[in-house]
């Protein structure tokens, strides 16, 4: 029983074969999504889905940095609202964070935006769901500004050093593993190596980072099986040990109504 808790189902990339695709998935142990959301263009499809699935799919509500623009407060204020919606529980806040690999154009915008999802989520006590691409040490530090008591979460898809990891691990967060643990070259598997699994999530942040063997294709959710096969190979454990363990890890974060092991 694996738990994928970073998947966009609902992107259109999936319009195709999206049932073929989370059947498959299914049938393959992949039993439990977490959704995050984009911007408020994403909300719709989101919770369509996991009203669709309401034992499989569960939902996040949250801006992306990458769409945090001029008009971010509008965008904030809509995705608000939907925490108070009686059709669809949300479980966490997310996608949220910081970016600097594509445009630091709205940074500053960015930091604000993270600094008041993260300050919905202590209220709401519900985690969060941290992207932060080549600004992991940056959102670090935003949330020891913020020092708020109830702040837990995960950073999603992970790309930071060993130091940071331990930085991350220390505050009660998760690291969420995905697709780039496969990756020869990522260094990803060395520091995966040193920390217990009990601090590890499973992600396929599917529709993109497909693992090796389909890395640059469109990554389907049955591919979290290899990602949780190259973590059981690093750890020398069984794949079953892995699926339990980060499952548990998912149960616990997000409160998931799941069996627990």
């Amino acid at each position: 029983m694996i738990t994928d808790t970073h998947i966009h189902l609902y992107d259109t990339g999936f319009d195709d074969m999206r049932h073929q695709l989370i059947t498959e998935a299914l049938n393959a142990g992949v039993q439990y999504f977490v959704l995050p959301n984009v911007d408020s263009k994403t909300i719709e499809p989101l919770e369509s889905l996991c009203q669709k699935y309401p034992n499989n799919c569960f939902a996040m509500m949250g801006l992306h940095p990458c769409h945090v623009q001029k008009d971010y407060i509008e965008e904030l204020k809509i995705v608000y609202n939907r925490f108070h919606n009686q059709t669809t529980k949300i479980y966490a806040v997310g996608e949220i964070g910081l970016d600097l690999y594509w445009d630091n154009t709205y940074f500053t915008e960015q930091q604000e935006a993270f600094k008041l999802q993260c300050q919905w989520a202590n209220d709401l006590r519900l985690p969060v769901s941290i992207h932060a691409r080549n600004a992991t040490q940056e959102a670090i530090d935003l949330i020891n500004e913020l020092q708020l008591p109830n702040l837990t979460g995960v950073f999603h898809c992970f790309s930071g050093n060993a130091i940071q990891a331990q930085q991350i691990i220390d505050k009660g967060f998760y690291l969420g593993i995905g697709g780039v643990l496969t990756f020869k070259k990522s260094g990803l598997d060395e520091i995966v190596s040193g920390i217990d699994i009990k601090h590890l999530l499973l992600e396929t942040d599917a529709p993109y980072l497909a693992p090796v063997p389909h890395r640059g294709k469109r990554n389907d959710p049955a591919f979290i099986l290899f990602v949780a096969k190259k973590l059981a190979e690093l750890k020398n454990v069984t794949l079953q040990n892995v699926a339990s363990v980060t499952t548990q890890n998912a149960i616990n974060l997000f409160n998931l109504p799941c069996k627990k092991y």
